[in-house]
């Protein structure tokens, strides 16, 4: 099972989606599942009742934090990795990607996940920083 299917999994098992994509990377980031599960336990559900930011990008944007960081901050890769999500996804909200609104949802939960995944994929499987180029904004999940 890829990386992304394992995330789905751990989401449909009793992890929040930030939880979710966070774990599939404990290798990568030399921290335990324990310590990624209670950095991710707030952003669930677009850190509750779906008004913020989709939790899936929030665990992708700490990865690479934790990948990226160097003493000084990362804002551009932060917000080329959002940008990136954005456009995949349709949106960066949660409640607007589930359309909780307007009963039509823009990107599913699921789907989300495996995109956040495929962000830190591209990071962590790469000795270059995440966004060298934009050719993963046009991938296919």
């Amino acid at each position: 099972m890829d990386r992304k299917e394992k995330a789905v999994e751990l989401k449909h098992n009793g992890y929040n989606c930030a939880q979710a994509v966070l774990c599939v990377f404990k290798e990568e980031t030399g921290l335990s599942e324990e310590s990624l599960k209670r950095m991710g336990a707030g952003f669930g559900v677009g850190m509750g009742c779906m008004e913020a930011t989709c939790g899936a990008l929030i665990a992708a944007e700490i990865l690479m934090g934790l990948k990226e960081y160097q003493g000084k901050p990362v804002l551009r890769n932060a917000r080329e990795l959002y940008q990136a999500f954005t456009e995949k996804c349709g949106a960066s909200i949660c409640k607007d990607l589930k359309g909780r609104d307007t009963g039509k949802a823009i990107c599913e939960c699921d789907d989300c996940v495996r995109y956040a995944v495929e962000l830190a994929e591209e990071l962590y499987d790469s000795d270059q920083t995440l966004f060298t180029n934009a050719r993963m904004v046009n991938r296919n999940l």
